[in-house]
């Protein structure tokens, strides 16, 4: 079903949006040593040939969004941390390196390198056999696969929207809740489904039905280790998605396909952290700050080959793939940008850094900060 739905429905989806529209507190007792010697550990796709109407309608969406003007928007977008490419790589493995000891600070432990390279080594054998490694995940349900499918046509009604998403209660609240969020800011409470359909528009139901086809593919895998990291890990999903697609304009990459490859980036850590654990002492999985840079990079991988088995589009797996690279895409970009806006929201959060910490007023510019700021709304 995965295969059908990305080849005859994503496609159509992600080409028919670039032409219309273009914490615990065990986990946050100490944070100074998130950032210590690891032995204490304890925007693919160009626009090119959008109107320029199309073009000024997205910028003044990304800057309604984050309370801007379209001018400001256009302004911040374009604007350009001024750090040399190693010194944004380094930045993005300090982070990395935080947010997995953060991450698995209640279920991490000071393995040996041996254990390290073992699980490294299994992860990137699993990315070289791309039928295995999909039999690891769940499916997308099928009601979203035909709503998906259903919102592939531009011409479709609300009236018929609204009688599809109606046959599922469940969804049906989603989509209420959806358009009652700060994502939408109502100026009333919108309290039908039809208000709601109308509220979200096309697109907007593209990128909710995407969050909830993705959501059981990483919240529900494995035992143990997996499953209690779940939670945060789709977290950081969410927020990736939203934040990638947000700064894909400005690097002049998809905006679906950013917000599609945020979703689909964090699949291959569910199963990576699944071996992780078989390999780990007493239930855990290593600690370290370094392993997880080189575990993150090896699940993305392993994230781009499954996306690869299921048809995706070519510029979503490359992007997945070569997040961090200095020359990769612009969707490689926007996706790194969102992926690192993400993690410092998550870490915010859990007050682990401070805002003043050179992991943000270093590694963001102004644009990405409110981008930052932002998602804190995607937890109310």
């Amino acid at each position: 079903m995965i295969m059908i739905l990305v080849r005859n429905l994503l496609l159509k989806i992600l080409t028919q949006i670039i032409t219309a529209s273009e914490s615990n507190e065990n986990l946050a007792t100490n944070k100074k040593s998130f950032f210590q010697d690891d032995s204490l550990f304890l925007y693919g796709i160009t626009i090119q040939g959008f109107a320029e109407a199309r073009r000024g309608a997205m910028k003044k969406w990304i800057g309604r969004l984050l309370g801007g003007t379209e001018k400001d928007t256009e302004t911040a977008v374009a604007a350009a941390v001024a750090l040399s490419s190693v010194d944004q790589q380094q930045l993005a493995a300090d982070l990395d390196g935080a947010f997995y000891r953060w991450l698995t600070a209640s279920a991490g432990y000071n393995a040996r390198r041996e254990t390290e390279e073992l699980i490294l080594a299994e992860v990137n054998a699993l990315a070289l056999d791309a039928v295995s490694a999909s039999e690891l995940v769940p499916r997308i349900p099928e009601l979203v696969s035909q709503l998906l499918t259903a919102l592939s046509d531009e011409n479709i009604s609300t009236s018929t929207l609204s009688s599809q998403v109606g046959r599922d209660l469940v969804l049906v609240a989603e989509v209420v809740r959806e358009a009652n969020s700060a994502y939408y800011r109502p100026v009333t409470p919108v309290e039908t489904l039809d208000g709601a359909v109308t509220m979200l528009g096309l697109n907007g139901l593209r990128m909710l039905l995407a969050r909830i086809a993705f959501r059981p593919l990483v919240r529900s895998q494995g035992q143990g280790v997996a499953r209690q990291l779940a939670p945060v890990i789709w977290g950081h999903s969410e927020r990736c998605a939203f934040a990638a697609s947000v700064m894909a304009p400005g690097v002049s990459a998809g905006v679906f396909e950013a917000f599609l490859a945020g979703l689909m980036q964090n699949l291959g850590l569910q199963v990576a952290l699944r071996i992780a654990e078989r390999h780990g002492e007493g239930g855990k999985v290593p600690g370290s700050g370094a392993f997880g840079v080189e575990l993150f990079a090896a699940s993305r991988q392993l994230s781009s080959v499954i996306a690869n088995h299921w048809d995706f589009p070519s510029d979503v797996v490359d992007a997945i793939a070569r997040v961090g690279d200095p020359d990769a895409s612009h969707l490689a970009q926007a996706l790194a940008q969102g992926d690192r806006i993400a993690k410092l929201r998550l870490l915010l959060d859990a007050e682990i850094l401070d805002e003043d910490d050179s992991l943000v007023t270093d590694g963001l510019n102004g644009f990405q900060r409110r981008c930052l700021g932002k998602l804190a709304d995607l937890a109310k």
